[in-house]
Parts: structure tokens; sequence; C-alpha cells
């Protein structure tokens, strides 16, 4: 077989002279030809090309692939039209085996690392070289770590430019949330795991042409969980995470918002991510009465992202702080709404002994049973708190003291706008500047 470029091709200054090049080195060869992507020929200044090429293809046992579906104005000779089905979990664990050189140990598990991921037969071939190759660096076993590195790898670059790429660097044990919270945050990393099982092998949605994505929405306060939450989700899937920055989305003219949206989903199924889009209440508003051209407009966006969402084949987060202000319509396609909660005083106890971590060196004085029990703050402002009491460590050149810790909760006090009430600080008043 031959394989013809598209792409390369839509950028040959001689485009004609080519295609006759290779019909000739098929015919001396007794080759067939396959052709690709079709995609790269849609543009309307291609299409003469993409005709010359399914005329020269008429002359050879050919197959062109691609994306987009068969337009009978390509041809005047029909082809076989075929649909190539994505590669299911049964079949992702023997194809990667069979292109990984390195040793696999007895207790990996490949189909199961790689349930998360969707990947096309070169794609896994790719990811399993990957992995091999950084399992000889560190010493020839093929570790889980390699075999996520290797899937994420394969991820293309697009939706960098219009989203924010975090690596996790988060696990389980760092979040701190009620039981039902963290229950419904497991199952969800279930369904991203199992969703081609569920969805595709047991057809558990059938028709309407809706997608195999997984949405859920983060709901609560600012500073309870809601983002880190999402990159935990990420860390156990072995994905990378995705923030949408909603500057790049929002546009004052009429259409171009859906199209930045349409921008960031279909770059989306490109890659292997998890997607989250941070105040989500911005884009994802109610539908309201029409009474002007702007509602008429903003109406149109919103019923867009309805549609939008249904056929997105990822696993897409929805954060906010204003939970009400979401259109009814999302919440019946979403598969969990989460709600983040204000801690309590346990889980404060908790936060403040996260923050301040292991390693910031404290006197012994810190009374964080106080802290937790006195101010009434969210995850979020106790982690700012605790960082800004280590730079006033860092410059005294001693341990945290609760002198600091006092002095990090007024500036945060002064940062939400609260008043600093010498009785909410109990024995520590004095300690105020």
């Amino acid at each position: 077989m031959l394989r013809l470029d598209l792409d390369r091709l839509a950028r040959d200054p001689a485009p004609a002279e080519a295609l006759r090049t290779l019909v000739r080195e098929a015919r001396l060869t007794g080759s067939g030809l396959v052709g690709g992507p079709v995609d790269a020929l849609l543009a309307p200044e291609k299409q003469s090309l993409l005709r010359l090429v399914t005329e020269t293809a008429e002359a050879l046992p050919a197959v062109l692939v691609g994306r987009a579906p068969w337009d009978a104005g390509w041809s005047a000779r029909p082809p076989v039209l075929l649909h190539a089905p994505r590669v299911e979990p049964s079949q992702r664990g023997p194809l990667w085996r069979a292109a990984c050189t390195a040793p696999v140990p007895d207790d990996l598990d490949p189909p199961r690392l790689l349930a998360p991921f969707l990947l096309t037969p070169e794609q896994l071939t790719r990811a399993a070289h990957s992995a091999s190759q950084a399992a000889l660096l560190d010493g020839g076993a093929i570790r889980p770590e390699h075999v996520r590195a290797g899937a994420r790898a394969q991820n293309a670059a697009g939706l960098d430019r219009l989203a924010r790429r975090i690596e996790p660097a988060v696990g389980w044990p760092d979040l701190v949330l009620p039981t039902d919270a963290l229950t419904q945050l497991r199952e969800l990393t279930a369904r991203a795991r199992h969703r081609d099982q569920v969805l595709g092998e047991w057809g558990m949605r059938p028709g309407g042409g809706r997608g195999r994505g997984v949405t859920a929405l983060f709901a609560g306060d600012s500073g309870t969980g809601k983002t880190m939450s999402a990159e935990v989700i990420a860390a156990d899937l072995g994905l990378d995470l995705y923030t949408v920055d909603l500057s790049t989305v929002i546009d004052k003219y009429v259409g171009e918002t859906e199209k930045n949206l349409e921008r960031i989903f279909t770059e989306a199924a490109g890659i292997n991510g998890v997607l989250l889009f941070d105040e989500a209440d911005a884009i994802f508003g109610k539908r309201s009465e029409v009474k002007d051209a702007h509602d008429r407009y903003a109406n149109v966006e919103s019923a867009y992202l309805l549609q939008r969402m249904e056929t997105f084949d990822g696993l897409a987060l929805l954060a906010t702080n204003l939970r009400a202000n979401l259109d009814d319509a999302f919440t019946r396609r979403l598969d969990l709404v989460i709600d983040f909660p204000a801690p309590d005083a346990a889980q404060r106890r908790l936060l403040w002994e996260r923050c301040l971590g292991p390693v910031l060196p404290r006197s012994p004085g810190l009374d964080l049973d106080f802290c937790a029990e006195s101010f009434e703050l969210a995850g979020g402002n106790i982690r700012s708190i605790a960082v800004t009491a280590a730079y006033f460590a860092a410059e005294s050149g001693a341990p945290v003291t609760m002198a600091d810790l006092i002095h990090a909760v007024q500036r945060e006090y002064q940062k939400l706008g609260r008043l600093t009430l010498a009785s909410e600080f109990g024995p520590y008043a004095e300690l105020l500047n």
C-alpha cells in the first residue's frame, strides 16, 4: 500500500503532478492507495483538488479515510461506504500489549488503566511505545504511571490554546469533604472509567445522537474544594485537567460565543482530559423571556449549549457558586450534581493541619483547635492564611507562631471585607495589629 497524506497534498504547489507520480508508482509496483484525512480538502477552495483525488483513486484499489461524511458531489462513481467504529475497551488491552516492547508484570491491568482514554489503534500503538521507552529509563518493567503517561502523550495540543492545562498534583487524601460528597466524587470517577462499557457495549443511552460523555455540576461557595476535586478526579483517571478560560469564550458579537465553545468542544474531543468550566453560570445561564434582541441571542447560546453537551464524548465538569442561576434543562442532562458545603469545625481542623503541611516549621504554641472553632472559613481561605503566615515566618527567620496566624487571619478578613471583631479572636485579640 502507498499512503497519501492529504494534509501535505493540500499544501503542495503542484498537487496534480504529485498525483500523477503517485499513480505511476502504484501501477509499477502493483500497490493500492490509502489517502487521508479527507477533512484536509473540505474547504471550498480545496474542493477541486478533492475531486481530482477521487478521480485518481478510481484508477487504483483505493481507500479514503476521514471524519467527514461522504458527499455525493465528490465523485461521479459512488464508493463503498464503511463506518469505522471506535476501539472498545475489550480491544484496547490486546492492541496495547501487541505493541508493547517492555516486560509487562502479571498484576498490571492495561485495559483498566486505558479505560478512561479514547484512543485510535494508531494512538494505542504509540502509547505502548511511549510507555515502553519510559519503563526502559526507569529500570525495564512497566508500571501504571508509564501506561497513563504514554496515553496522555497522544493528546493534541489544540486545546492548550483555548484552556489552561493543569497536571494533577493532588489525590483523594488531600480532599476534606463530607462523606456524601466524597462518595459522589468516586461515583463520578467510576462513570468516567466504565462509560464505554455501560453506554457502548451495554447500550444504556440509545438514540438521539447522544455521545458517551460524562458531565457533572460542582455547586458551592468559593474555596470549598470544587477545583481541587476536579484535579483529584483527573489524577485518579490518569488524565490532565483543562480549565476553560471564560475570557477566550465570551464574545460581544452575535454567534461568536457559540463558535468559541464549538472550538473548545471539538479540540476536547481530540484529547484525553477533564474539561472544567469554572464560573459556569456565566455561560450556562437560565433562558429568559424574550423582550429584546439581546434576550433572543442569549437564549440561542443556551440552547446551543444544551445540544452540544449531549453530543460531547468526554468528561466535562461545571463549577459554580450560584447553582440557582443555571438553566433547569442543564440539570436534566447532568449525570451528577454535587454540593460542596462550607466545612464544619472538625473539617476546618483537618484543613488547618493539611494547609500548614508537614514541612513548614511550627512553634509548639500553635492553637489550631481555637482557629478551627473560631474562624468560620472555607478551605481556600485557610490555605491563603497558611501561605501568608509562612511568608511572615520566612521574613522573621523563625517557626510559624500564633501571632503569625492571627496576623494572617486579619489580612484574610480584610480581603474578604469582613469586620475584625476582637471578640472573635478571644484570648489572642491582643495579637491583632
